[in-house]
């Protein structure tokens, strides 16, 4: 399933199963961070997945956790952007499925959540726990992974062994406003689900050559670095 996998804007697109997975949206980090998008949050975010969903049509698109940033309150524009998202899915004919991350602990009041979905061959969780269920292949976010090369850093998706057996996927945060993990300086991760960061490939898009990069495992890339 990964193997057939297309990689777009943060996101990840599985074809047989007609999926969207995206993770990290952390919808009113913007009223918390100091530095600003040149559009506004709601309108990057909608504009990217407006044409997320124009490019690969899918029947459903699951959101990987973390869909929310406040742990304690949800702002009004905040609720107003979600409505637009829910709207800008269905419009597109799709559903929206949302997994439960560790920032959503406000989302229950407004949207049905769940703890993992499975999409195909793949487990869809956010990653912050330990998976109910065990899969050939599990999709994940929290950990925001990025890499610098060459003095800019670049967020990247991570490819390899999953703690529970099978493998493993990382998404990058879809929010342009997380900062990202420096993985090639990573010495644990959070993930229970992730063992030895040496394992795992980076994976990074070049999006104006609409290109997909893949590099060896960190312990070979650091030396390259």
């Amino acid at each position: 399933m990964l193997e057939e996998a297309a990689f777009r804007d943060r996101a990840v697109y599985f074809p047989t199963a007609k999926a969207l997975v995206l993770a990290d949206v952390h919808l009113g980090r913007d009223r918390a961070s100091n530095v600003e998008l040149p559009l506004g949050e709601r309108t990057d975010v909608l504009d990217r997945l407006g044409r997320l969903l124009d490019r690969f049509d899918p029947e459903e698109v699951v959101v990987a956790g973390d869909l929310l940033h406040s742990f304690d309150r949800v702002p009004r524009s905040v609720e107003r952007t979600l409505a637009a998202l829910e709207t800008r899915v269905a419009e597109a004919g799709a559903a929206l499925v949302v997994v439960k991350g560790n920032h959503d602990t406000m989302l229950g009041s407004l949207f049905e959540t769940r703890s993992e979905r499975v999409v195909g061959d793949a487990l869809v969780s956010h990653g912050h726990d330990s998976p109910e269920r065990s899969a050939p292949l599990y999709v994940i976010g929290h950990e925001h992974p990025a890499i610098t090369i060459e003095g800019r850093k670049y967020p990247c998706y991570l490819v390899g062994p999953a703690a529970a057996g099978g493998r493993v996927l990382v998404l990058p945060a879809f929010t342009r406003l997380a900062p990202g993990t420096d993985v090639s300086r990573t010495r644990r991760f959070r993930s229970p689900l992730l063992s030895r960061p040496g394992e795992y490939r980076p994976i990074v898009r070049d999006e104006e050559a609409d290109e997909t990069l893949w590099f060896p495992p960190l312990s070979e890339f650091r030396t390259l670095l």
